[in-house]
Parts: structure tokens; C-alpha cells; sequence
């Protein structure tokens, strides 16, 4: 996680595989819709200065973070989808929801990627405050999305 030590944004192309043929599902919570977005936006191009095309890329909406786990099944089980990045954002309320949904979206996710044996990329936002979001999706702490984008592509290389 992007913290004032890393900007996780910057990162080498060392790693980076060939992706003009691979195909991407990018699936955007409408939760923080502002938050959402600014990942999105990071993902997409990151994407596309790393070769993917842009007809590859399709994005999804739903309608928060919770749902974001059938929403990256349906797209897994898909042939021609190589890579699934799910980005949401839940802020920590006064209730314990947030810990619920944290631990069920981040529990879902993983278990649809081993199930599909593809790269589904956790790309939602945990933070404490919306300017610790906003920080985060293009903000001070760079953009969570292009972490997703670039871990995807290092997992397609793997």
C-alpha cells in the first residue's frame, strides 16, 4: 500500500511482459465514484503506455466494492480474459461494516483468481479518510491503479 515513504506509481519496466494481445477486464466500483474513477483512469493508462490496446481493455461498473468479487468471477471465467483488476475504495466508518466488507471483497478476490488460475488484482483502497484516498488515486501517495495495472502485467509475465 501506497504509504509517505513509496509512491507506488514509479516502478521499473524491468519486469514489464509484452501485452498488446492480452486481454483486460477492469472492474470499478461506483462507490467513492471520485476515488473509483482516478484509479480507473491511473489502470487504463498505465495499460496503454505498457502496449496493451485499448480495444482489449473493458471496463465494468458495479455498484460498490462488495460486488466487486462477482463481477471479477464472471469476467475470469471468460477465455479471453487474461487479467481481471477489481478497484474499489471503502473508507473506515464508525461501524464495523468496514471491516466486513474489507475482509469479504479482499477474501473474494483472491479466491476467484486461484479458482480461475488467472491474475484477479486487488486494487481497492482501505484508507482511513477520503484525503487519505484521495492521496492515493493520483493524489500525494501516487495512484493505486497503476500499481493494479503493472501487477497484473508482471503476472501475466510470471
Amino acid at each position: 500500500m501506497a504509504s509517505t515513504e513509496k509512491n507506488l506509481s514509479t516502478y521499473t519496466s524491468a519486469n514489464i511482459t509484452p501485452i498488446a494481445d492480452r486481454k483486460f477486464a477492469i472492474i470499478v466500483s461506483e462507490w467513492n465514484s471520485d476515488v473509483t474513477e482516478s484509479l480507473y483512469s491511473g489502470a487504463w493508462e498505465t495499460l496503454i503506455q505498457n502496449g496493451a490496446s485499448r480495444e482489449n481493455i473493458i471496463k465494468k461498473m458495479v455498484p460498490g466494492s462488495f460486488e466487486l468479487t462477482l463481477a471479477a468471477q464472471w469476467m475470469a471465467e471468460k477465455k479471453d480474459i487474461d487479467a481481471v483488476i477489481c478497484l474499489g475504495c471503502v473508507i473506515q466508518g464508525e461501524t464495523r461494516h468496514f471491516e466486513f466488507i474489507c475482509q469479504a471483497v479482499a477474501q473474494g478476490i483472491t479466491n476467484v483468481g486461484l479458482k480461475f488460475n488467472k491474475p484477479v488484482i486487488f486494487g481497492v483502497l482501505t484508507p482511513g479518510t477520503k484525503q487519505q484516498a484521495i492521496d492515493r488515486a493520483g493524489g500525494k501517495h501516487g495512484n493505486k491503479g497503476d500499481e493494479a495495472a503493472i501487477t497484473a502485467i508482471k503476472m501475466l509475465g510470471f
